[in-house]
């Protein structure tokens, strides 16, 4: 019990130091803003945008951690755009007097509602979505490219939990955007410790055909424990759910674009497997895209044991 209550000390660390301006902007980022609805007062939230070269392959919303921004995926995030999808990087606050928050410290589903209604508009020119993506490309001086109907969710730590609950979301209010919604990628995913909202939504996609797929660490004071990863192979049943890198630290999905404070508290990248974390994270985005099934014998999962060991994970 000692050592567990450590674990909001590990958070408050992250908490201290302001991690924005990580990592430079590289020629495909497109800084911008994103306006969400939050209680009486509107919130305005940086966020980032990465154009592929050529026309976009799907979306993929790209969701950093607890304390964390959109700085320390940009790594992840340019991976993806190199291999040809427009991501979308927002910052969303860890702290936040009404409650609009990335994780839940009371209850922030009527925040994370309000998130999954940018996806429902999505293919509204005056939603708010389009209008981010259009105001950055503009500021570049660059033409803003038609948002795909084709949406892969990813979410790192915390924000693995926003994932999970803006697709139950769609799955229970918005049966048009959950037609276009093709997978979750959870990044060592975390628990909040209030609430149920990794349960809720886990147990309602369980009962969807969505793929669901995790790329974890080993159980530790920045994971809780591996409590996400527990729900996951626990609520999800079937005979794959992921792999596990028995030698990684919580920062994998950071990589590069991690900073001091991730790395004091949770753990340094290893390039071995921050390497064999995009490679599946790119291989498995690609696989939800064009339909085809991922099992413990397919190619990406193979190759991240021989780079990294990955291990396969089981469902319930």
């Amino acid at each position: 019990m000692a050592v567990r209550r450590r674990a909001p000390l590990v958070l408050a660390a992250l908490c201290a130091v302001t991690v924005a301006g990580v990592t430079p902007a590289s020629a495909a980022t497109l800084p911008g803003g994103i306006d969400l609805p939050c209680a009486a007062t509107p919130l305005r939230q940086s966020a980032d945008w990465y154009l592929p070269d050529d026309p976009p392959r799907g979306l993929v919303w790209l969701q950093h951690g607890f304390a964390r921004t959109a700085a320390n995926v940009a790594s992840l995030a340019g991976t993806l755009s190199a291999a040809g999808y427009l991501v979308f990087a927002p910052s969303l606050p860890f702290v936040n007097p009404s409650g609009c928050t990335l994780q839940n410290l009371g209850d922030n589903t009527p925040f994370l509602d309000t998130v999954a209604d940018l996806f429902a508009t999505a293919d509204d020119p005056a939603g708010a979505l389009a209008r981010s993506l259009a105001a950055a490309a503009s500021t570049a001086g660059l033409s803003a490219p038609a948002l795909p109907r084709q949406f892969v969710f990813i979410g790192h730590s915390a924000g693995a939990e926003a994932v999970e609950y803006v697709a139950h979301r769609l799955h229970t209010t918005q049966p048009d955007a959950w037609s276009t919604l093709r997978g979750l990628i959870l990044l060592d995913p975390v628990k909040s410790f209030l609430g149920n909202n990794t349960d809720a939504a886990l147990t309602d996609l369980d009962r969807t055909p969505l793929p669901v797929l995790t790329v974890s660490g080993p159980p530790g004071l920045c994971n809780t424990f591996g409590s996400g990863t527990t729900a996951v192979r626990t609520l999800l049943h079937r005979s794959f759910v992921g792999v596990r890198l028995p030698s990684g630290a919580h920062t994998d999905a950071e990589g590069a674009s991690s900073d001091v404070a991730g790395e004091l508290a949770c753990g340094v990248p290893q390039s071995a497997n921050a390497s064999a974390l995009q490679h599946l994270v790119v291989r498995w985005t690609g696989d939800f895209v064009t339909g085809a099934e991922v099992t413990r014998d397919d190619p990406s999962v193979t190759a991240a044991a021989d780079e990294a060991g990955a291990q396969p994970l089981d469902g319930a």
